[in-house]
């Protein structure tokens, strides 16, 4: 057992009283491989025992110590593993060479015993000291990793747990944030490579506006229910008050933004989402009238999906319009309701949006292409 846990060593030197030599100077105390050519050692150093350090001759025939040490480096296997030269080649140039090449350290022949196991302690030492970093790296990196893996898992949990709260207010809103969330993240995939969109839809701006999604409609929690939940069209004095879940909504992210010491993208994002969804291509939307580009990407994205949910998706003031009716609604607030650009990315990919509606259709649902116009009277 203690035989195995002592360090390899691994000589290369074509001269057989060399290695003779050298093998009864370090076997006492470390594990020694021999090999009598270039092909021999790389043969062994990518065995199945690898060695922790190399004695490596420059001067054979075939392939030189300079060669072997260049095949050693790349491979992934071998590349880490330090050599030590050993030469009889006197020259400060062939030791300056020999270095520049990756060589750990440089012993001229003839052999001085004291400096060899002063040279291969020195050498496994530092070498170990690698190693313990590179495990305490390569450990904090999982740790590190773990993390934010569960940073992310546990933000996702409460962005989900935040609109289900809010759907306990509106409770025939089932699958709608499923369905948006994934209705923003094609029209964002769609968009990233359109000129008007590529800056600002990034992986990550993507990733950030997918997982918001879900709080667009998070100020509903705040409107009365007799408002909420009437079964028929709002007074214009009800409809004023149910357009207030937009800036309730934002100021509602806006206080927990500033609770915190670091902003988070996420919560940015949402708050765009919550406080301009309503908003109007051509300036008639609420809550700030704001009209073309100065509404927020993520907010024109958002609007259209919402809109098209709520099309499809049956209300307790309404019937579920057909998968049909809702696109020529679509198409006809190109330009008016809608940034046209997005409009077009809706309109041309139809049937995946009409997929993702029917893969997270509610249970109690009726298929929205069978279904009648709403019932809006």
């Amino acid at each position: 057992m203690e035989t195995e846990a002592r360090p390899v060593i691994l000589i290369v030197d074509d001269v057989p009283e060399n290695l003779s030599v050298l093998t009864a100077l370090l076997r006492p105390d470390y594990r020694v491989l021999a090999a009598s050519s270039g092909a021999d050692a790389l043969r062994v150093a990518a065995g199945n025992i690898r060695p922790d350090l190399i004695l490596l001759d420059i001067m054979m025939p075939e392939m030189t110590g300079y060669t072997v040490l260049g095949r050693l480096r790349e491979e992934p296997a071998t590349r880490d593993i330090p050599v030590v030269f050993l030469t009889a080649l006197a020259d400060a140039g062939d030791e300056e060479y020999g270095l520049r090449l990756g060589a750990a350290d440089y012993i001229t022949k003839p052999i001085k015993p004291a400096v060899v196991l002063a040279r291969v302690r020195s050498q496994l030492e530092a070498k170990k000291a690698r190693d313990w970093l590179r495990d305490q790296n390569a450990a904090l990196e999982a740790e590190v990793a773990r993390r934010m893996r569960e940073n992310d898992l546990t933000q996702l949990v409460v962005i989900r747990a935040l609109a289900h709260l809010a759907e306990t207010r509106d409770p025939e809103t089932g699958n709608h944030i499923l369905r948006t969330q994934g209705y923003v993240h094609q029209l964002a995939l769609h968009l990233r490579e359109h000129p008007r969109f590529a800056e600002t839809l990034t992986d990550r701006y993507i990733d950030l506006l997918t997982r918001s999604a879900p709080l667009h409609d998070i100020g509903k929690v705040g409107i009365p229910d007799h408002i909420l939940l009437k079964p028929g069209p709002l007074n214009a004095q009800e409809w004023e008050i149910m357009k207030t879940h937009a800036k309730l909504g934002s100021d509602a992210i806006e206080r927990t933004q500033q609770d915190i010491d670091t902003p988070l993208e996420f919560l940015t994002l949402a708050r765009e989402i919550a406080h301009w969804h309503h908003e109007r291509w051509d300036g008639s939307g609420y809550p700030d009238g704001l009209a073309g580009d100065a509404i927020p990407v993520s907010a024109r994205i958002m609007a259209l999906a919402d809109v098209f949910d709520a099309l499809i998706s049956p209300r307790i003031y309404k019937a579920p319009m057909s998968f049909d009716a809702a696109r020529e609604i679509i198409a006809e607030g190109r330009g008016t309701h809608f940034d046209p650009d997005i409009a077009d990315a809706f309109l041309n990919d139809f049937d995946t949006f009409r997929g993702i509606a029917q893969r997270y259709q509610d249970q109690d649902e009726p298929p929205a292409a069978a279904s009648a116009a709403p019932n809006t009277g």
